[in-house]
């Protein structure tokens, strides 16, 4: 994609620039659009918390305060497990075309990176919650494997 903007993210204005373009295409978007608008109550406090969290990762000022695992599968047992590899793709996707619209250079790179990064971490982590919270999986208790071994067939 042509970068319309040759500098690098160097300011916390910048961060808030990439947060706030990327969240309107999040919420405009056909997939996402719907799973973002139904959880998100307050979209400014959202940019907010979600700008500290790049200005931590990107410039290494210390605001975030928050558990983005916690949060993340609680959106995904909010929406019964459903949240897909397909959803990040399409969310990194996003994060990748508007960083390059607005910014190029090493920190611009960095973000995409530790984006892509973190999602992988964050559906591994989505996914492991999701088998945690499945109670009568008889794969989860070694006795009910055992039963279903010893179990002659009906005939």
């Amino acid at each position: 994609m042509k970068q319309m903007n040759e500098r690098d993210i160097e300011t916390r204005d910048d961060i808030f620039n990439i947060v706030s373009q990327f969240y309107t295409k999040v919420r405009k978007e056909k997939v996402l659009g719907p799973i973002f608008n139904h959880v998100i109550k307050n979209w400014d406090e959202h940019l907010d918390r979600l700008t500290d969290f790049w200005e931590t990762n990107l410039l290494f000022v210390t605001k975030y305060k928050g558990n983005p695992i916690k949060a993340h599968q609680e959106v995904d047992a909010t929406f019964q497990g459903n949240i897909t590899e397909h959803h990040f793709g399409i969310w990194l996707n996003l994060w990748f075309t508007t960083i390059d619209e607005l910014y190029s250079g090493e920190k611009a790179d960095t973000a995409k990176r530790r984006a892509r990064k973190m999602s992988t971490h964050l559906h591994i982590k989505m996914y492991e919650s999701r088998t945690s919270r499945k109670k009568n999986c008889p794969f989860n208790n070694s006795k009910n494997v055992v039963k279903q071994i010893d179990a002659k067939p009906v005939e």
